[in-house]
């Protein structure tokens, strides 16, 4: 069964790998700000990041109707049509022109983002359907480590294609290639015929009664989401992409900008990013199947926190390869840390529609961080105040992600407070 589990995780890597276009936004964002006789059209930083911005909410808007349809008709048919979407998406994105942002609205943020959604919504769950709870991490890590890692091919061909071809031209070809090669993949993505919470041809046991303990089995998306977990893990998801979704829709700018345009590689930051977010989400998945998903999650956020209260001090090559590698490892293990720990919490039964509720988080993350960094950098010519506030954000999800861990709670009655705090599992 497991030979035909790789063969699922493998196609849903390669899936990834084409959905993740969405990650070298970047590159296009910053041809579209240059001046119309460098080839570029005239946008500013704000109309340049609403694409990518709207591409994001539509995706995690997405995740919760995908969820469900690939949980009733299985993943293949879902991640087929995603494919589809997403090819065509770029294909009419490539009709935008200086004066005319609609397209770019409707190609990369409508259709492109449903499409990305639909794919990525099928990839995880079928893959983890096929391997018992002890391995969950790791082929979580391993299927959005493609996603992670695309800008690595897609940035440096983006950029040759935008200096050959020109913007129209180059959506034109990226959508057909896309077009091809993800419904090629997404031919491969099934479950086993008997699913459940642990591995193929079982089922976890629900607990009786109205009452909903995390990890006890399957569970409903109406009963996870009475649970106090799910708030918690929803909030933390928001906080914790605010960042990185941030960095990534304007890393290619923000080198240009805190370099004094000495910088001319903003490309190569970007698939360095990709190199690590891919990086972080397999690691992260391996060591929390050691220590646990939650330790794990106020880890990262920490880290990530802390690289971005130093990132106003980014102006040279070597700063920014640092600052690049982090942002993308701590990023990226949060995307295999919040689906994994949605099975372990709710069971893999339900996962694509539960993951896909919790994954709205990442799209109120991905809709501040992006505009909030495009607005302060139009205002202020500088994007400080966006790292200063996603910091913070940061640690306030390391925060909830220790008060889950402790087990903490406040109860009021009859003019007394009282606190408890119970060590939870990881």
């Amino acid at each position: 069964m497991q030979n035909k589990g790789w063969l699922v995780v493998g196609a849903g890597t390669g899936l990834n790998l084409a959905l993740g276009v969405l990650y070298a936004w970047s590159i296009f964002s910053k041809q579209f700000t240059e001046a119309l006789d460098k080839g570029g059209f005239g946008w500013t930083k704000t109309e340049a990041t609403l694409p990518y911005t709207l591409a994001i909410a539509c995706f995690a808007v997405m995740m919760i109707p995908a969820g469900r349809l690939q949980d009733r008709f299985g993943p293949r048919v879902v991640a087929s049509c995603g494919a589809v979407l997403t090819g065509i998406g770029l294909i009419i994105t490539s009709f935008g022109t200086p004066s005319s942002i609609l397209p770019a609205l409707l190609g990369f943020g409508v259709f492109a983002g449903m499409g990305i959604g639909l794919g990525y919504a099928s990839a995880t769950p079928a893959a983890v359907k096929w391997f018992p709870p002890e391995k969950k991490g790791l082929i979580t890590g391993l299927v959005v480590a493609g996603f992670g890692l695309a800008p690595v091919y897609i940035a440096p061909l983006s950029k040759y294609l935008l200096a050959t071809y020109g913007i129209s031209n180059s959506f034109r070809i990226l959508g057909l290639a896309f077009l091809v090669t993800s419904t090629i993949f997404a031919q491969f993505i099934n479950n086993p015929e008997a699913v459940g919470s642990g591995q193929p041809g079982s089922r976890n046991k629900k607990k009786p009664g109205n009452a909903v303990s995390p990890g006890s089995g399957d569970y409903s998306w109406r009963e996870m989401v009475r649970t106090r977990e799910f708030y918690l893990l929803y909030i933390q998801y928001a906080c914790a992409a605010t960042a990185g979704l941030m960095i990534i829709g304007h890393l290619a700018k923000i080198v240009a900008v805190q370099s004094g345009n000495t910088i001319k590689i903003g490309f190569l930051f970007v698939a360095l990013l990709a190199i690590f977010n891919a990086g972080g989400r397999v690691v992260a998945g391996i060591v929390s199947d050691y220590i646990g998903r939650v330790v794990t999650i106020a880890f990262v956020c920490i880290m990530q926190s802390l690289i971005m209260f130093f990132y106003p001090q980014f102006t040279t090559t070597t700063a920014f390869i640092l600052g690049s590698a982090m942002v993308g490892f701590n990023y990226g293990a949060c995307l295999s840390l919040f689906p994994a720990t949605t099975a372990d919490n709710w069971g893999t039964k339900n996962l694509g529609l539960n993951y896909g509720i919790l994954f709205t988080a990442w799209g109120v993350g991905g809709v501040v961080g992006p505009m909030l960094a495009g607005k302060i950098a139009d205002i202020t010519g500088r994007y400080h105040l966006a790292y200063y506030i996603a910091g913070t954000l940061l640690m306030l999800a390391a925060f909830l992600a220790m008060v889950s861990y402790a087990g903490f709670s406040v109860k009021v009655g009859e003019g007394e407070v009282t606190i408890k705090l119970s060590k939870k599992k990881a």
